[in-house]
Parts: C-alpha cells; structure tokens; sequence
C-alpha cells in the first residue's frame, strides 16, 4: 500500500502512468466508449467515474505545457447539448493543473487518436460524450 495516492488508481494504471513520457496521451473513456476495440493497452476501472478518475490521475502527472491544448473531449454532434459533465472536467483539470486549455475534435478523430495514445482506461461512466484525452507534461 502507498501513502497519497487515490485508490481508483489501480497498481495497472500507476504502473502505466510511470511509464509514460512526455507527449505520452492517455484516453479515458465513457461506458459507451470502444476502449478495447480501439486500445494499444487497456486499463478496466468499470466501478468508477470519468470526473473521479480524471481528479486522481492528474494528482500523479501534469498535463503538457507546450501544447496548444493538452486536454482533448470528444465533440457531440449537431445540434447536441454541451455535456454537464464538462464542467466538472474544466474544474477538475484547473484545480490540478491551473487555467487549462481544453478542445474537442470529431468522434472519427477522436478514435483515432485514442490508436495512438499509449493507454485507454475504461470506466462505468454512464454520462455520454465524456471521454477525454490527456497529453502527459514533463514532472
């Protein structure tokens, strides 16, 4: 057991996130998001919420710094309300990484980006349109 780190944090995830460099994304994905159909490796947190998962990892790493935006959403479509639960990502990420700034791209660019990214978590996350890309920073 460690001292100061969230028990969402599962020894998968902190060995992951460890082993992450600078650069590095990993994508954390909704209960409706293809995170085993779209993951280099994947990391189940099935019990728990994006908003919880989102606070516990930025308390491990920083976001980068040397990127326009370093926290990515997934863009609803036409027409479709802005989620709720960005809100709470933009006060989570702030709170943890100061004025952040966050983007969206397509749902077709967002999957694959997700290919790319060294890591998917998969959560239970039951709101929709709540997944989210974080670029490692440099600690």
């Amino acid at each position: 057991m460690l001292k100061g780190i969230s028990p969402v944090i599962s020894p998968e995830l902190l060995k992951i996130l460890c082993e992450m460099g600078h650069g590095d994304e990993i994508v954390i994905g909704d209960g409706n998001f293809p995170a085993a159909a779209n993951a280099q490796r994947l990391v189940r947190l099935d019990g728990h919420g994006v908003p919880e998962i989102l606070d516990a990892v930025l308390k491990l790493i920083p976001l980068d710094t040397y990127v326009e935006s370093p926290a990515v959403l997934m863009a609803t479509g036409e027409g479709e309300p802005t989620p709720e639960i960005w809100d709470a990502y933009e006060d989570i990420i702030t709170l943890n990484n100061g004025e952040t700034n966050i983007s969206t791209i397509d749902r077709f660019a967002f999957y694959e980006r997700t290919r790319k990214a060294y890591a998917v978590i998969a959560t239970g996350e039951t709101a929709i349109y709540a997944n989210i890309i974080l670029k490692k920073g440099v600690i």
